[in-house]
């Protein structure tokens, strides 16, 4: 089977149940934000010598494949994402108890692992503004724990990113 189908030429792509938009529209930004997201966790996820954090990583892209269908149109398990953000909270808090109390900017750097972790919460960042900019106010609950999912992860790489640091952060 060939990977192309040329259905995209023209500029529109296929949202889930058939309905074809705009590749520029805000949707179709915001999973392609998603997308990439995926595959920065990838690269970081054959890079840490951690087993449980290359596993936290590989469940991370599997709810956000599951969020870009649920930007596509299709449904999203709220409670899956409401568990994976308090599991993220856990573990923010888990961490920071072991780091220097936070008191100034960081420069992003001091050690690869840390300047990877930086990469992706500046590109969750990203994919959290596409977000919300493709959900119309007041948020339905499936789109209000899709934002507070995107918050919560990229606190969670601002935080691997300081304990990757091994106590090299630039402070400014």
């Amino acid at each position: 089977m060939a990977i192309y189908t040329k259905t995209g030429d023209k500029g529109t792509t296929s949202l889930f149940g058939g309905k074809r938009i705009s590749k520029a529209n805000i949707r179709v930004e915001a999973y392609g934000s998603a997308d990439e997201l995926t595959s920065f966790i990838g690269l970081v996820a054959t890079k840490v010598p951690q087993k449980i954090t290359r596993e936290l990583l590989t469940t991370i892209q599997k709810d956000i494949y599951q969020i870009m269908a649920f930007l596509a149109g299709a449904k999203v398990d709220r409670e899956t994402l409401r568990r994976q953000i308090k599991r993220f909270e856990r573990e923010i808090d888990k961490v920071s108890s072991r780091l220097a109390k936070l008191n100034r900017f960081i420069v992003p750097g001091g050690t690869e692992f840390a300047g990877w972790f930086h990469v992706l919460r500046t590109v969750c960042r990203r994919l959290e503004r596409a977000v919300v900019k493709s959900f119309k106010k007041p948020y339905n609950l499936d789109q209000s724990v899709v934002v507070q999912y995107f918050n919560r992860l990229s606190d969670l790489f601002f935080t691997l990113a300081r304990w990757h640091s091994k106590g090299k952060e630039i402070v400014v």
